[in-house]
């Protein structure tokens, strides 16, 4: 009579598609929430339930992860910025609720997904990842871009100027915060002044000062 042993228990494998997909969900909280830096490969692993070699052969490297939790973020906001488009609202109110202040401060909390951005400005000079921190620039200022040419056609934004130079100028307005916040006092009340006069000057009759024509 041969003894019976009891049968090993054999993990799910996930599709790699799916695999890949829950590394990059991980990575993108796990940076979300510390940085580049700080993050651990070996955390976003343990969240996903597979060994780092298995993250490093779905995405490379560390860096190579992190541009794609980058990547993920920049589609995801632009996605929600069409969307909102898509769904009625005047383009100037799309802008003016994703610009507003107050949004933009817990957009880049640690812990949102806006962190990601916020990190990124300060890796801008590493080699692995200066490209990575152009391209999101690139794509969201296309993302502003398209909206402001939706909002032209509907003659919500003033036709004569440019959308690709206003698209610019909304995200350096965006990358200027960090600065401001670090040398202007009454912060809260220049960046609400700021952002008016940016929306303002996009409207029909608008000028750069926020002033009727």
């Amino acid at each position: 009579m041969t003894e019976s042993r009891p049968r090993a228990r054999t993990r799910t494998r996930l599709p790699a598609a799916e695999r890949r997909a829950s590394i990059l969900a991980a990575a993108t909280e796990v940076f979300s929430a510390t940085g580049y830096q700080r993050g651990k490969v070996s955390d976003i692993a343990k969240r996903v339930g597979v060994s780092e070699p298995v993250v490093f052969q779905n995405f490379g490297s560390k860096a190579a992860l992190y541009r794609a939790a980058l990547d993920h973020v920049t589609d995801g906001v632009s996605g929600l910025l069409h969307q909102a488009a898509d769904a009625g609202r005047p383009v100037p109110e799309v802008l003016a609720a994703f610009l507003d202040p107050a949004h933009m401060d817990r957009f880049h909390q640690p812990g949102s997904h806006g962190f990601l951005f916020a990190d990124a400005t300060a890796l801008a000079h590493d080699p692995d990842l200066g490209d990575a921190l152009r391209q999101v620039h690139q794509h969201f200022g296309t993302t502003l871009a398209e909206l402001l040419r939706r909002g032209q056609a509907a003659g919500e934004i003033r036709d004569d100027v440019d959308p690709d130079t206003a698209a610019w100028w909304l995200v350096s307005l965006l990358a200027g915060r960090s600065f401001r916040a670090a040398v202007i006092p009454e912060r809260d009340a220049v960046e609400a002044e700021l952002t008016r006069m940016a929306l303002a000057a996009l409207l029909p009759g608008g000028t750069a000062g926020g002033g009727s024509a």
